[in-house]
């Protein structure tokens, strides 16, 4: 190295700043500088001689600003706060980027909406289409599962086998997710064997699981509720399986990984399964006729009726309310409907809690001729789109910014080790 270089060298480390320095630029204590630049949010590097850690003050300043602006929630909120530009829920009705999402999906197909969540732009008449090689592998995997397995399942195999045949999923720049999404869902769908031979695929989206859902022919009016109800389910903001995607995508997992991520979720029966739930119910509402006894039975069994009440809604869900509107021409949906209105009346009389979303899926998959899955199956692809636009917004932040810090209740060290087992 030359005098000059070694001079220029020594400049650069003097503008450098201590640990300490850095602690009190970001009003922490020094552990937390450690912990930051464990978390990818600063870069240190070793002083003179090998002593101590030396920062950039403008990354220091940069991370402070940052900071500022994004305030730790408050120990009695107990809540995790993202920012977010997809959803908003407000005074009993749902918009997507500011925009009425019931409106969208009683007027936009569910790729139409999709588009609108990713980029912002409507581009009527879009189809998502899976590319031969993925759809390839993830049916062949699909295809090796045993036959009880649930719909999520499926799916969650299918995303793994088309991850693994995709060689650039790697790429997390916006137009490659925005791609990959409109290649991934098509392919999810197509991994899911038909229920009718000799089906081809092609066309809009809900024409091809409609295949995958009901061994009928649909009718027009039936194809439009089903298509209907996945653009009213693309997203819900911060659901719990669209937290644990965006979990994910903090720690710069790739697309299908972070999809993944969601659907590990979504199968608790509290969520994406809470519609199998409700058709159950209703199916047996209609085999007795009337609602009374079903519903006294689980309230006996100390259980919630399914398909009643949400938490983000005082009044009906919208999305429910969209959905019973279409479902009121669809051809066969008379007596599903019907048994619907007997389960929340019945319910009025002791709780003033109305129909959501998942009591309208099941009202369509029982009037459709499918199985009580498929309303789970209807969610997890029609969330996937959901899933992909909150990947796309937190690919934008900060990498592991979703890192919580647990409140630690053990027993307090040192204790001491544990007794061997006796032999």
């Amino acid at each position: 190295m030359t005098d000059h270089e070694a001079g220029a060298t020594a400049a650069r480390e003097s503008r450098r700043i201590s640990t300490k320095e850095a602690a009190e630029l970001l009003g922490v204590k020094a552990e937390t500088v450690y912990a930051y630049v464990s978390r990818g949010q600063l870069t240190s590097r070793r002083g003179p001689g090998g002593r101590g850690s030396t920062f950039d003050p403008k990354e220091v300043q940069a991370l402070a600003r940052r900071n500022r602006r994004e305030p730790a929630a408050t120990s009695a909120a107990h809540e995790l706060s993202v920012r977010t530009r997809i959803t908003l829920i407000e005074k009993d009705r749902y918009y997507f980027r500011g925009v009425d999402a019931v409106d969208l999906a009683l007027r936009h197909s569910y790729e139409e909406v999709a588009e609108w969540l990713w980029t912002g732009v409507l581009r009527p008449g879009i189809h998502f289409t899976a590319p031969p090689e993925p759809a390839g592998s993830a049916r062949l995997a699909v295809r090796a599962l045993p036959a009880h397995c649930t719909p999520t399942d499926r799916l969650r195999v299918a995303t793994i086998a088309a991850a693994a045949a995709d060689p650039l999923r790697f790429d997390l720049s916006e137009e490659a997710v925005v791609g990959t999404a409109r290649t991934m869902i098509p392919t999810l769908v197509a991994a899911l064997p038909p229920l009718r031979s000799g089906h081809r695929d092609g066309g809009p989206l809900a024409g091809r699981l409609w295949a995958r859902l009901s061994g009928h022919d649909p009718d027009e009016a039936s194809l439009r509720a089903l298509d209907a109800a996945l653009a009213l389910l693309v997203d819900h903001d911060l659901a719990a399986s669209t937290l644990a995607v965006r979990v994910a995508a903090s720690a710069r997992a790739h697309p299908y990984a972070a999809v993944s991520a969601g659907l590990g979720v979504l199968e608790g029966p509290l969520h994406g399964a809470a519609s199998g739930l409700a058709h159950r119910m209703l199916m047996e509402v209609l085999d007795r006729g009337t609602a009374t006894p079903v519903v006294a039975a689980e309230l006996r069994a100390g259980r919630r009726v399914p398909g009643l009440g949400h938490r983000l809604y005082a009044g009906e869900d919208p999305r429910a309310e969209a959905l019973f509107g279409l479902l009121e021409v669809v051809p066969k949906a008379g007596p599903a409907l019907a048994a619907a209105r007997d389960v929340v009346a019945t319910t009025a009389r002791h709780t003033g809690l109305h129909a959501n979303v998942d009591l309208a899926l099941a009202v369509l998959t029982a009037s459709c001729g499918m199985q009580a899955e498929a309303g789970e199956t209807i969610f997890a692809v029609a969330r996937t789109a959901g899933w992909i636009a909150h990947a796309l917004e937190e690919y934008a932040e900060r990498p592991m910014r979703m890192r919580p810090v647990g409140q630690y209740t053990g027993l307090r060290p040192p204790q001491p080790l544990p007794p061997e087992p006796e032999i």
